[in-house]
């Protein structure tokens, strides 16, 4: 008997705490929504997987966390001795040092076209008022008590950019880095539930029927010169956003110079999905219970709620007052894809456009916010991260 209960007190039901099982739930129900509702498959099975494997309880010294990390213990004697981590502290690695998401944008760069965005320079500022759901969100978060270097990691939350999200939170927030990259890509999957009744509420049915002229064709010649041009002036204006931007254009380059195809096929496939794994998984392991569970987590998702929210309605409304100096309208609804949800705000926008009128098109128009959204959420993450480190 004695053996028996020795190996059960090893077992993960031993140790099992309610804030586990909690944990484990959720995880089960990202999976669910991913394979049921086809809310980001590619980000919530990995994450929803990772919740249930960083959750199942291990005895004390068994190195399985995200969080046992390499140590150097030091003896009396001068001595030295390494404690290696466990692997998924490796894996974790890359998340917490900031690695993955500049790769990520390597492959956005890479897959996306900049074309309508050209096509429509005004359009870009539609994806710059959206970026109003980040610095609404940080003042939120400074009201509730959060620090100044907090509140900035919660903010960018409201740009709906989930790499964009970690790479801020592991500069000047690493101890809330799993409840703001868990909170980012929940709304990222969730842009299908929450957009359409704030761009309803805030339209009238006309508006909602603007058709918008076709964008014209852009030449290749400025397809190639846009990534460079970009990228100079987006980052002097916001150092902080080099390594994001830099590599997002660099990604772009690649796709539209032409001569290095099987590098942007690279980066927009196997490469993406690669990290991508290992970025959702990794991060969805760091939710264990005892981590997680706490008062600011809650805070930090109902806060990502509601920055989701102001971010959308920032662009509706920016869209509607542009229409009051435009000949050409725009249809409002377009406004709602400056969160850089790409392209999932984007398909929303042509979903209840064609409520309205099935055979108004407005995805590609969509688009060129949805891509600005994108640099815009970089730059501010740049500027948070530059005005709250200096």
């Amino acid at each position: 008997m004695d053996i028996l209960f020795n190996f059960l007190n090893t077992t993960g039901f031993a140790s099992m705490t309610f804030g586990n099982a909690i944990m484990i739930v959720i995880g089960i129900s990202f999976i669910i929504l991913a394979i049921r509702k086809d809310y980001e498959p590619l980000l919530l099975v990995p994450i929803g997987m990772g919740a249930i494997v960083g959750n199942i309880p291990v005895i004390e010294g068994m190195s399985l966390s995200v969080y046992d990390e390499v140590k150097y213990i030091a003896g009396d004697d001068g001595s030295i001795t390494y404690v290696p981590g466990s692997v998924l502290s490796y894996l974790y690695f890359g998340v917490k040092q900031g690695i993955y998401p500049p790769l990520i944008f390597l492959g956005i760069g890479a897959m996306t076209d900049f074309s309508t965005m050209l096509s429509n320079p005004k359009l870009v500022l539609l994806g710059a008022a959206a970026q109003i759901g980040v610095f609404a969100t940080f003042l939120g978060a400074i009201a509730l008590g959060f620090s100044f270097s907090e509140a900035g990691a919660i903010g960018i939350i409201g740009g709906a950019d989930g790499p964009t999200a970690i790479f801020l939170a592991a500069k000047l927030a690493p101890h809330l880095l799993g409840a703001i990259a868990i909170a980012a890509y929940s709304y990222m999957a969730l842009v299908p539930v929450i957009q359409p009744p704030i761009m309803k509420l805030l339209t009238t049915r006309e508006e909602r029927l603007i058709r918008m002229k076709a964008p014209r064709k852009v030449s290749k010649r400025e397809k190639m010169i846009f990534p460079v041009a970009a990228f100079l002036i987006t980052t002097l204006i916001a150092p902080g956003a080099i390594v994001l931007l830099g590599m997002m254009f660099f990604g772009n380059l690649l796709k539209e110079s032409l001569v290095t195809e099987r590098l942007a096929v690279t980066a927009r496939t196997a490469l993406i999905d690669i990290i991508t794994i290992l970025l959702g998984f990794s991060v969805g392991a760091s939710t264990q219970a005892d981590t997680f569970l706490t008062k600011g987590s809650l805070l930090i998702f109902g806060l990502g709620a509601a920055s989701f929210a102001v971010a959308t309605a920032g662009g509706v409304l920016f869209a509607k007052f542009m229409n009051l100096f435009l000949t050409d309208k725009i249809n409002p609804l377009v406004g709602a894809a400056g969160v850089s949800a790409v392209p999932d705000s984007a398909r929303v926008v042509q979903m209840v456009g064609q409520q309205e009128d099935p055979h108004n098109f407005l995805l590609m128009h969509a688009m060129a916010p949805n891509v600005a959204g994108v640099v815009g959420s970089a730059v501010a993450a740049g500027v948070l991260w530059a005005v709250l480190t200096g």
